[in-house]
């Protein structure tokens, strides 16, 4: 990865909206502050500076999307939830779509996300595939949790779902569940190889 000036912000890519400022600043507050960082550490570590990174959390300035992935990815976001944003008026009009094995990876300790229709960020739904890496819950450091509801739907393996208010749920290839996102969770791999599931969240 090519490294940035420390005060790079550039515009988006043409057609295509950011996350909402408000939000997407909060969200990456929450999650450095979740992690003990300082603002100087989690800017070094995201190779931007620290004025820029003081910025994007005060919704001052609008971060390029490659910023914003770095970001996600220093602060190990489980879930790419800052692509999803509540959209306050109706859309219409797009169309996205991904050819197989094309999508965009982001990894984390417990998860391989393969995010699809990643050129429409201003939307209500996101879809993925992942690849679940975790065998143990206690892989896990806190719970998983951000704001919506999600889908999730199991393509092959065999897979554990942990949440807070409900015994584990064993779930095999075909079957689904509906979930407060906002709810802690975390799932595991139980077949013998890894699980594949298709996860699609909805932001409120």
């Amino acid at each position: 990865m090519e490294p940035v000036q420390a005060e790079e912000t550039g515009p988006l890519t043409e057609g295509t909206e950011a996350p909402d400022g408000e939000i997407l600043g909060r969200m990456i507050r929450d999650a450095r502050k979740e992690r003990g960082l300082t603002l100087e550490e989690a800017a070094k570590a995201a190779d931007i500076g620290r004025s820029t990174l003081s910025k994007i959390e005060n919704n001052q300035t609008k971060p390029s999307f490659e910023i914003i992935r770095r970001l996600m990815q220093t602060l190990e976001l489980e879930t790419p939830q800052l692509f999803v944003q509540s959209a306050q008026s109706d859309i219409s009009g797009r169309r996205d779509y991904t050819l197989k094995g094309r999508g965009e990876h982001q990894e984390t300790a417990t998860y391989d996300h393969e995010l699809l229709c990643n050129e429409l960020t201003s939307k209500r739904m996101l879809p993925y595939i992942s690849t679940i890496k975790a065998r143990d819950v206690a892989e896990f450091e806190t719970w998983v949790r951000h704001r919506g509801e999600e889908f999730m739907y199991v393509i092959s393996g065999e897979v554990t779902l942990f949440t807070e208010h409900y015994r584990p749920l064993h779930m095999k290839e075909g079957d689904s569940v509906y979930y407060d996102s906002g709810m802690g969770h975390g799932c595991v791999s139980t077949s013998e190889e890894d699980a594949k599931v298709l996860w699609v969240s909805l932001g409120v």
